[in-house]
């Protein structure tokens, strides 16, 4: 469902809005209609968090929503029934750390995709750190993809997207997930040379908050990633996530018109 719902933007000249979202966050039943308000305002994929103790990529505000989350009682299974019940149009690509889906057992992946789930990304798990691990969520039901540092080698960039399905998560800075007043000088160039050995539709995240920084990078990415903008509008309500969504989506269409 990835690769179909690229393709089609791509023909259509139109570039993704993938949205994060932590699963049940701010509460279990507004986070279901928290999904179907991004899908409504014009949301591509749907990455669903799955609350975890200790998030170590995570800025505070999605570190804040995960203790939420469990604090709800929402933890992967929850996270799964949650997509289950929402019953979304687009694709959703399930957003863990490593623990969480081990602890859940073997047939995880399987269950994931019985409960609507298309695509995993596993923010501990860089290529060539565990064979076996890879081997399992590469050659699973879900589409698995791989994230990409700023800092990362040409000849790297290959190989993880090479292991990759679905698209490329383009980390847009070092350090932990955040809103950012300015996105990096040289990020126009790190996609250039991504794209220069990836197959695979190029989305970046990191940072991305406004509408005009959405439009300056849909002049050369395949789509754009917003995670704790609009984690940190889901705080204040349903409403004020959908509506930074559609501003972004609207910023995304602008640029091809």
């Amino acid at each position: 469902m990835l690769t179909a719902r690229f393709d089609a933007l791509r023909a259509q000249g139109r570039r993704a809005l993938v949205c994060y979202a932590t699963a049940g966050h701010p509460d279990p039943e507004r986070s279901v209609a928290l999904w179907q308000g991004l899908e409504a305002a014009g949301a591509d994929v749907l990455e669903v968090g799955v609350p975890f103790s200790d998030p170590m990529a995570d800025g505070p505000v999605i570190q804040a929503s995960s203790q939420t989350a469990l604090a709800h009682g929402v933890s992967l299974d929850g996270a799964l029934a949650l997509v289950s019940r929402a019953k979304l149009g687009i694709p959703v690509v399930l957003f863990s750390y490593l623990n969480p889906l081990l602890a859940a057992g073997p047939d995880v992946l399987r269950r994931a995709a019985d409960a609507g789930v298309h695509g995993v990304l596993v923010t501990d798990l860089p290529v060539g750190a565990d064979a076996a691990r890879e081997a399992w969520l590469g050659e699973g039901p879900l589409d698995f993809v791989r994230l990409v540092a700023p800092t990362t080698p040409q000849d790297r960039m290959a190989e993880i997207a090479r292991h990759g399905r679905g698209f490329v998560y383009l980390i847009s800075r070092l350090g932990v997930t955040g809103v950012s007043a300015q996105l990096p000088t040289e990020l126009p160039d790190t996609i250039a040379t991504l794209r220069a050995v990836c197959t695979l539709p190029i989305c970046v995240g990191f940072g991305i908050a406004r509408p005009e920084q959405a439009r300056a990078l849909g002049a050369h990415a395949d789509g754009i990633v917003v995670g704790s903008a609009i984690v940190r509008a889901a705080g204040e309500s349903v409403d004020a996530a959908v509506a930074l969504a559609r501003e972004l989506r609207g910023a995304l269409d602008e640029r091809g018109a």
